[in-house]
């Protein structure tokens, strides 16, 4: 009878320390699960600004005489196409974050084609509100590459948290899966050419 009663607060002891685990394993995953979503939307946010001063920028330029209006027309566009690809953070897959790195790689470019026929217009590069805009969404670049640095570092401490041995076994019990980190532009490690022709 003695023995019987050990042998069952031992039972009960390792039954509670399982138990206890598994709430600790979980709670944190679900913390740094909303860590990594949290930073995703600090990236959604920083991308949102740069599309709002894009358009301010549109508005600008859009008042110079002349300007060119295919260029314009290119930025709208791709803006607009920026602007419709969003992901729900709970479903941070790599094809969704590539369909809306993809989005924000056309705007990249329109916005580098405009910047760059801009250069043929004096009065524009002179007019206050678009210089103003120009260094606001420098500003704004690089609070994206911020964003997208910390959603990487959420995204690994969530990763390590359910990956490493032995919260992997209670990972695929609990439903946590490996996020996607966001990647740079596939053609992003190539430097691109630049040729200046001053004659």
């Amino acid at each position: 009878m003695k023995r019987g009663l050990i042998i069952l607060i031992v039972l009960g002891v390792i039954a509670f320390g399982l138990y206890q685990w598994g709430v600790g394993f979980n709670n944190t995953a679900v913390e740094f699960e909303a860590n990594a979503k949290t930073a995703w939307s600090n990236v959604e946010s920083s991308y949102q600004r740069r599309n709002d001063l894009i358009g301010n920028l549109v508005k600008t330029v859009q008042g110079a005489a002349d300007f060119e209006k295919g260029t314009l027309k290119e930025v709208i566009e791709a803006r607009a196409k920026a602007t419709s690809t969003n992901i729900d953070a709970n479903n941070l897959t790599a094809e969704n974050m590539a369909a809306f790195q993809q989005a924000q790689s056309g705007l990249t470019g329109a916005l580098s084609k405009l910047m760059v026929v801009v250069e043929r217009y004096p009065e524009l590069k002179a007019n206050q509100n678009f210089l103003e805009l120009q260094a606001q969404l420098e500003g704004t670049e690089n609070r994206i590459n911020v964003a997208r640095d910390r959603f990487n570092e959420q995204v690994n401490i969530y990763d390590i948290h359910t990956t490493k041995f032995p919260g992997k076994l209670l990972a695929g019990l609990f439903g946590f899966e490996e996020m996607a980190r966001y990647k740079a532009d596939p053609r992003s490690e190539n430097a691109p050419d630049v040729e200046f022709d001053f004659n």
